[in-house]
């Protein structure tokens, strides 16, 4: 985002810098028959505009982000086949990972096999997951069909890795929980989806998922 915001901030301050030397000329050239004046014009347009855009170039350069670079969820990545239950029905999902925004996140997007009433999705979800330097934790945004609440609040989980799992929590309105654990096995390249919901510190299952390979 800072690096988009950036290139259109130093595009948007050349164009307008390049609209005043074109008025500029166009002044000159009926008002301004000598030569002279009108190099030394050119000339400290060109100037002009060099120190802008070498003013600009901090910024740009500041705005730069490093990848977010993660071994653990560098295996998500690729096409899935989800199977398992949710809410003690079976389903299949197909599930893609891949690295977007300049590599700082990690989206996922599911989708069911299930077709709904007018024969779409019965389930679809976009899933970004990132990380947070300064407290050192996992972020996931987890918009689905389900609700068009995933950006208030309820949406956005956040999560700590131990070993080969990472665990979210996302807290609800009403004080509930919903815990959901990624679980790697490097033996046989394949995910673990554990979700469980939690009131009062009861915890109930909510779907139990295995991703394979497609």
């Amino acid at each position: 985002m800072r690096k988009q915001q950036a290139q259109l901030r130093l595009t948007m301050a050349i164009t307008t810098l390049d609209y005043y030397i074109t008025w500029s000329s166009l002044h000159d050239a009926h008002f301004l028959k000598n030569s002279k004046l009108n190099w030394r014009n050119n000339k400290m347009e060109l100037v002009l505009k060099i120190i802008l855009c070498a003013s600009l170039i901090p910024f740009s350069a500041s705005a730069q982000q490093t990848p977010f670079q993660d071994s653990l969820l560098n295996h998500m990545t690729g096409e899935w086949i989800l199977h398992g239950t949710i809410m003690n029905q079976e389903t299949t999902h197909d599930v893609t990972g891949e690295w977007v925004l300049a590599h700082q996140y990690l989206q996922i997007h599911e989708v069911s096999r299930e077709k709904n009433s007018e024969g779409g999705p019965a389930y679809e979800a976009t899933v970004f997951i990132g990380w947070d330097k300064a407290i050192n934790q996992y972020d996931c945004l987890w918009l689905d069909v389900t609700s068009g609440g995933g950006l208030n609040g309820q949406g956005i989980g956040h999560g700590q890795r131990n070993r080969n799992n990472i665990a979210f929590l996302f807290n609800g309105s009403d004080g509930s929980i919903f815990h959901t654990t990624f679980v790697y096995d490097g033996g046989k390249d394949s995910w673990q989806w554990i979700m469980d919901g939690e009131t009062s510190g009861k915890l109930e299952p909510f779907a139990r998922l295995t991703l394979t390979r497609k």
